[in-house]
């Protein structure tokens, strides 16, 4: 692996103790990570004592916690990225608490960037703890995607679903999506910085993946590359409690008046290039 500086953030919110300790467990046994930001967001600031972490066993990670107001997720992860950026950091992973991965897999999507240089961001392939695939590549959706995801029973709208989470590249070989999911991100800090592309402050949580993810695919790649795997303990917290499928809504309201609703030519052109990419592979 190349010697590149190499940071992650993490969000917290009143988040369980056996998450927090898989997901670090997770980064300090890649011992890529040199600098960790844990920006909590919760009432108290509880988990600080993670930074007495920094004289014990985390081998080559330095832990910077940060404890603040509630600013939402994506506004969250940018205090870390921008003082990634400052302290001179190549790539950055963006992380939800309920990750966990194997010691191989940061520093072989780093050999991969490294190979990728016009990519600006990579998702390995992820999976449920049971080993089922999730299936994170994505067009860019249209509100009738969203709306049949959530609302609708999956059988009738699985032909249209499947084409949405582009099914039919068979998740085992790399590919260009326009959009892919925000639970684990590795990002080129240098496309982010050149181009002032950064989470949208304007969501407090949900859709500033897509929207962030949209911004960076029309200036680079950003590629899914199977070659390694992580686990996505993925609870989908919307589907269960009301609050959170209300701040879902919000942010479709946000990312749809946006971008467009019905009406978008920028997402027909991209959904349609990669289409035709994985249909040509084929």
């Amino acid at each position: 692996m190349s010697d590149v500086k190499i940071t992650a953030s993490i969000v917290l919110y009143n988040t369980p103790r056996s998450q927090i300790d898989s997901v670090l467990k997770s980064v300090f046994e890649s011992g890529c990570v040199e600098i960790l930001y844990i920006i909590d967001n919760s009432p108290s600031d509880r988990w600080r004592i993670l930074e007495n972490r920094n004289e014990g066993d985390c081998k080559n990670t330095k832990i910077r916690y940060i404890h603040n107001e509630n600013l939402g997720y994506g506004a969250s992860h940018n205090l870390a990225m921008q003082e990634a950026i400052e302290s001179g950091s190549v790539y950055h992973i963006v992380l939800n608490p309920d990750i966990s991965f194997g010691e191989e897999v940061l520093s072989a999507l780093t050999n991969f960037m490294e190979e990728n240089k016009e990519a600006s961001y990579v998702l390995p392939k992820v999976v449920y703890p049971d080993g089922e695939i999730q299936y994170l590549c994505k067009l860019l959706p249209t509100p009738g995607d969203l709306i049949f995801r959530r609302f609708l029973p999956k059988s009738w709208g699985k032909k249209r679903n499947d084409r949405y989470c582009l099914k039919m590249s068979g998740y085992d070989k790399v590919i260009n999506p326009p959009c892919l999911s925000g639970c684990f991100m590795f990002l080129r800090l240098s496309v982010l910085a050149e181009n002032s592309i950064f989470f949208d402050e304007g969501y407090f949580m949900y859709c500033e993946d897509f929207d962030l993810m949209r911004r960076l695919h029309r200036v680079s790649k950003t590629l899914y590359f199977p070659g390694v795997q992580i686990i996505h303990d993925h609870q989908k917290e919307s589907y269960k409690n009301r609050k959170m499928l209300i701040a879902h809504i919000k942010s479709a309201v946000r990312y749809f008046g946006k971008f467009g609703w019905w009406f978008d030519r920028e997402r027909r052109e991209m959904n349609k290039k990669i289409l035709q990419e994985i249909f040509l592979d084929e």
